[in-house]
């Protein structure tokens, strides 16, 4: 299965294969930490809001993404790679941060349940990135 989102100009572009499937689904805004502000902002301006949450795993070659998708129009918001050592924090029983070298993201989920059923699901996808023997085709 393909699934293509293309918006006018800049929207990113994502694509699952028939390799990637969803190990969670979640609703949250999805924010970026501003340092010349000292707060955190929407990922993108103007785009605040719940957006549909999911981690992929893409069994074939072991990776793990989030993507975000805007309830409102369908608009992907983030499509991040997630990668061996991420830092994870569970800063509030909803909400959870990350950083990579340029920035830091952060998911304010729409309740506790679905906050956990993320922060599962992360974990889950760290510790298969960070196992020594995991093939991945057995998960």
């Amino acid at each position: 299965m393909f699934l293509h989102r293309q918006q006018d100009n800049a929207s990113p572009l994502f694509c699952l294969s028939r390799s990637e499937q969803s190990i969670c689904q979640a609703r949250a805004s999805v924010m970026v930490y501003d340092d010349a502000s000292k707060k955190w902002v929407p990922i993108k301006p103007g785009q605040q809001g719940f957006s549909r949450i999911n981690i992929y795993h893409n069994t074939a070659n072991n990776t793990f993404r989030v993507v975000g998708v805007k309830l409102q129009d369908q608009q992907v918001v983030i499509n991040y790679s997630i990668v061996k050592g991420l830092k994870y924090n569970q800063a509030t029983p909803t909400f959870h941060q990350w950083r990579d070298a340029r920035q830091v993201y952060g998911l304010n989920f729409a309740s506790k349940e679905e906050a956990t059923t993320f922060s599962n699901a992360m974990l889950f996808a760290l510790n298969v990135l960070s196992s020594p023997d995991s093939g991945g085709k057995d998960l």
